[in-house]
């Protein structure tokens, strides 16, 4: 078990460089507003959400690059190309498109086999930029090995850098067994960001407090919250929810919403539902046939996460729970926020989550939650006003918190109200990309002020004005 604060010197030495194959790109009109640069080497903002390692990071690029562009950048989202079928552009506005690089084979690689890509990916980073005649002032990367990315093109055309971690391997590794080779890399680069970067955004204080203690009291931070669409996720009648789905309107229905990792705790929440399940048996609050456990995301039995989906319906069949528990799969974005509604509660049981989007998703939508004691979790969820807070892996006390939820109706309905209110008050994307947007304002301005250029007859005077979000 890894403990203790981890410090580690990164080796000079980069990722073997394999020759870069010219792969066509179709130049566009050069654009009349501020280019900006979204790094998110394995999140693929055009992915289907729940697929593989589309999750948490690939729904925030995707809305934060969006929500930007309405406030008048162009924004030019960059991942690996993973599937020779995948269009290598995909225009999601007039101002905001994802761009697929080559950076080794285009298949599925596991995040902790990538690493020796990213030169590639810098240099394809490099020929786009030639071929549509655009050089990005500022990058916004994502995850480790998209930092990785940014400090070398901030070495190779003095980009101003700004990183998001979305998780930590000082953080990660303490909650492992076996710790992969690459550990020491990524430990390494990590430190780096922080203190080279020239800002850092934490998602939460919490976040902000783990990179000051265990990677490096160096360093700029900005805590600016992830968010979600409250224009999608919104209070609607549950009733009309669970018509859609087909839900009966007597279930008591337990959601989680997710990939199949391990490290989401699911194991912990279908062994509370068993628990749960007892418990109930011996009341008469409810009747234990209408407890129903629906599991939401993941993809294919037969792609990289079906090996813990197979788990996890191993234990669902041992726990005898087949009858009570539903495996969704994988759904479309627009369809989640009727699951929400239609749930009694959502659980995220996570061992660790630097933010924890499906958390406010449920609250944006009215319906409480029950989620791990750690990370960000610990800043969105309010334990006792919008949903409770329970130690990590403790199956009875994530089974005792569903219960109360699920048998005291006027409580449950108060945190439906108090969930909803906060989620609009603190997390949607739109106030989200107004705080970035004035940190990126701060640093080009600044860069520019520095570089001798004049502000007004610059790439300055096309900079989006601030707070005016502008029609696309």
């Amino acid at each position: 078990m890894f403990t203790g604060k981890i410090s580690a010197k990164i080796s000079d030495k980069s990722p073997e460089t394999r020759s870069i194959q010219p792969f066509a790109f179709t130049r566009t009109k050069i654009p009349t507003r501020q280019a900006i640069a979204l790094i998110s080497e394995h999140g693929d903002p055009a992915a289907e959400i729940g697929k593989d390692a589309a999750g948490g990071q690939n729904v925030y690029v995707r809305q934060v690059g969006e929500s930007l562009a309405k406030l008048g950048w162009q924004v030019d989202m960059f991942t690996r190309k993973s599937s020779p079928n995948d269009a290598t552009i995909v225009q999601h506005s007039d101002y905001c498109r994802t761009i697929r690089l080559i950076a080794g084979p285009e298949t599925y690689i596991p995040r902790d086999e990538l690493f020796q890509y990213m030169p590639e990916f810098v240099a394809s980073f490099q020929q786009f930029q030639q071929q549509e005649g655009i050089t990005y002032p500022l990058a916004h990367t994502n995850y480790w090995m998209s930092g990785w990315v940014g400090l070398e093109l901030q070495r190779l055309q003095n980009i101003q850098l700004v990183h998001t971690y979305h998780s930590l391997g000082a953080v990660k590794y303490q909650s492992v067994s076996e710790i992969p080779p690459i550990a020491q890399t990524r430990l390494a680069v990590e430190q780096r960001l922080l203190e080279r970067s020239h800002s850092t955004v934490a998602t939460s204080p919490q976040e902000e407090a783990d990179l000051k203690t265990l990677v490096s009291r160096s360093g700029r931070i900005s805590v600016i919250p992830c968010g979600t669409n409250v224009s999608t996720f919104r209070p609607i009648s549950k009733t009309e929810a669970r018509k859609q789905l087909g839900l009966s309107a007597k279930a008591k229905i337990v959601l989680y919403v997710g990939r199949f990792d391990k490290r989401k705790g699911i194991e912990t929440l279908v062994r509370a539902t068993s628990e749960l399940r007892a418990q109930l048996e011996q009341g008469a609050e409810i009747d234990t046939r209408h407890l129903k456990l629906l599991v939401v995301g993941g993809s294919d039995p037969n792609e990289a996460d079906g090996a813990e989906r197979r788990r996890i319906e191993d234990l669902v069949t041992e726990l005898d729970l087949t009858a009570n528990t539903e495996f969704v799969g994988m759904i479309g974005h627009d369809r989640l926020a009727l699951y929400y509604t239609a749930a009694d509660v959502c659980v995220v049981p996570s061992h660790y989550e630097p933010f924890g989007l499906v958390a406010i998703e449920a609250m944006a939508c009215a319906t409480p939650v029950v989620a791990s004691d750690v990370g960000g979790l610990k800043f969105t969820v309010i334990s006792e006003e919008t949903g409770l807070l329970v130690p990590p892996h403790d199956v009875a006390k994530f089974a005792y918190a569903i219960e109360r939820i699920l048998t005291d109706e006027i409580w449950a309905r108060k945190l439906c109200k108090q969930a909803s209110a906060r989620v609009k008050q603190k997390f949607s994307w739109t106030g989200v990309a107004i705080q970035l947007s004035d940190l990126y304002r701060h640093l080009l301005v600044r860069s520019f002020s520095n570089s001798g250029i004049a502000i007004g007859s610059s790439p300055a005077s096309i900079l989006p004005q601030q707070h005016v979000i502008v029609a696309s």
